[in-house]
């Protein structure tokens, strides 16, 4: 059994479930003959493009310390993303590889090329503003005094 959507010549529509072979019925409101018509239709969801490389997981912890099925997973991600930017290149941005993703470089990752921001750019030593905590910075590198006897 199928649906049909069917008009007759005075433009009445109605749908009409039916085998393939059975005739076509009248209109059912003027009794006129009737004819097939191409039916709309609608697909569900939305396309989704895979992520870019440098958002897919970096780490071994990112991958749930390698769960099979995540891994497997994303690997079909990325190589779906591949063969997306084989086809379109203009997606394909950075092909550079990442340097450091980690702490000052996660919102811009550094990649191979890149100049290393000094330490006056990159804020000091991370906390990205110039208060005092309450602590101090020496690294071991003043002397220490004498330890009492």
């Amino acid at each position: 059994m199928a649906i049909y959507e069917l008009a007759c010549e005075t433009g009445h529509r109605f749908e009409v479930i039916q085998s393939f072979t059975a005739p076509l019925p009248d209109c059912p409101d003027c009794g006129a003959a009737t004819r097939k018509i191409p039916s709309s239709f609608a697909l569900g969801g939305t396309a989704a493009v895979p992520p870019p490389p440098e958002r897919m997981p970096q780490t071994w912890k990112g991958t749930y310390r390698g769960d099979r099925d995540y891994v497997t997973a994303m690997r079909r991600t990325a190589e779906s993303r591949q063969k997306l930017e084989e086809r379109y290149p203009e997606l394909a941005g950075d092909r550079r590889p990442v340097v450091a993703h980690e702490g000052r470089y996660e919102a811009a990752p550094l990649r191979a090329g890149d100049t290393v921001p000094t330490p006056s750019e990159a804020s000091g030593h991370g906390h990205g503003h110039s208060r005092t905590h309450g602590h101090t910075h020496t690294h071991g590198h003043e002397s220490k005094p004498p330890k009492p006897a």
